[in-house]
């Protein structure tokens, strides 16, 4: 338990961070598995639509320093490529 009023504050502060990050990593999961669900039931239209959005997010989150910058542009570039695919077969199919 922190002794000092600095200590308090740094206790509260972190606890408040910690919160803030989870929702965020939370919102970037659940738009991931939006994003699949769309896929997998061929709604293209609508995950194109959800894709702008998944960027923000990610891209926000690693500009604060929530999750690595590596790994943001890893997510993106593999929803990119998992939607891209799917338009090309949807184009030759």
């Amino acid at each position: 338990m922190p002794q000092t009023k600095s200590a308090k504050k740094a206790l509260k502060k972190s606890e408040k961070r910690r919160i803030l990050n989870f929702k965020i990593k939370e919102r970037i999961k659940k738009l991931k598995k939006e994003i699949k669900k769309l896929v997998h039931e061929r709604k293209l239209d609508e995950a194109k639509k959800l894709l702008p959005l998944f960027y923000k997010t990610v891209d926000k989150a690693a500009k604060r320093g929530i999750i690595k910058e590596g790994k943001a542009n890893r997510e993106k570039a593999k929803f990119a490529k998992l939607l891209s695919n799917l338009c090309q077969k949807e184009v030759k199919g």
